[in-house]
């Protein structure tokens, strides 16, 4: 693997998600609004979440760092398509477009691993709610988050310094509305056997095993659902996984499908349309599904609201 020449490449051209005017103008309304409401949700309920003692327990420990990095994740991603959006020349600097690789490796990486621990965190109070507090005590959650963050530090070191190290040979036009890995990979000019090899690794370690740790869990959580013997239990229990599984499926598959295949089958325009649902769609959707599907988080969104209104 060839080190990067510095002089060859000193910024990028994004081509974004679009070359029309007239859809570039609707896409800004669009994600502005859609950031705007990631936002607003995410904060709300980071705030409900500290402020109601009802609400400090591990399911809800765990959803605010959820929060938290939805707010950073979407935040590396979208201001910056928002203004490249009125730009004639989409150009971002080699350090700049590093940093925003690294922040969405860091934080992208930490999700993944975070929801895995969730699912867990799901299994335990179902299938041993006797145990669960003294299972899930706070150092134990202090423990899995700061795994959560190593892997995602770990990830996001080997995803942006491997592909950046390559050599581009003077091409810099990536067709992408944000510095993704893998199209930075398609601009090489040398052989990236290596590279691909060590973000197919860190997608395997961070991706792939999370996501078969969430199946497992899930079959586990099923299996103890079906032993509780009231219909009213059951609903009760499902409800409460219901909501991880749809930001769960929702964020893996969408993830899979952009960093588990080969760079060489990647398509430009469908790639750019997928990454839209794991990048920014998460974010603004994932306040809502937890929060509509739990009374306890109504509540308290209800009582923050109200406190700011009066």
């Amino acid at each position: 693997m060839e080190k990067w020449n510095g002089s060859s490449v000193t910024e990028f051209v994004l081509l974004g998600l679009t070359a029309d005017p007239n859809l570039q103008t609707a896409f800004f309304v669009v994600f502005l609004l859609m950031y705007t409401i990631a936002l607003i949700g995410n904060t709300m309920l980071i705030t409900a979440c500290i402020t109601e003692p009802k609400l400090h327990t591990p399911m809800y420990f765990f959803l605010v760092n959820l929060s938290f990095l939805d707010v950073g994740y979407s935040s590396v991603i979208v201001p910056e398509m928002l203004v490249q959006f009125f730009l004639v020349r989409k150009t971002m600097t080699f350090s700049r477009c590093a940093a925003q690789m690294f922040f969405s490796f860091l934080l992208g990486i930490t999700q993944c691993v975070l929801l895995a621990v969730m699912a867990y965190d799901r299994y335990v109070a179902i299938s041993l709610p006797l145990r669960y507090n003294i299972i899930m005590s706070k150092s134990v959650c202090m423990n899995l988050l700061a795994f959560c963050w190593l892997s995602g530090c770990v990830g996001g070191v080997l995803d942006t310094v491997f592909p950046l190290t390559l050599s581009f040979c003077g091409h810099n036009v990536i067709d992408h509305y944000f510095c993704e890995g893998t199209a930075i990979v398609k601009l090489s000019c040398v052989d990236t056997f290596i590279t691909e090899m060590v973000m197919l690794s860190v997608g395997t370690y961070d991706l792939l095993i999370p996501s078969l740790f969430i199946f497992i869990s899930y079959i586990c959580i099923i299996i103890a659902i079906l032993k509780i013997r009231t219909s009213a239990g059951r609903y009760k229990a499902f409800s409460t996984c219901a909501s991880h599984l749809i930001v769960v499926t929702m964020f893996y598959s969408t993830a899979i499908y952009i960093y588990m295949k080969p760079t060489s089958k990647k398509s430009a325009n469908l790639d750019k349309i997928v990454s839209v649902f794991y990048t920014v769609t998460p974010s603004m959707l994932n306040p809502m599904i937890y929060s509509l599907r739990n009374n306890d988080v109504k509540m308290a969104l209800l009582q923050v609201t109200r406190r700011r209104i009066f």
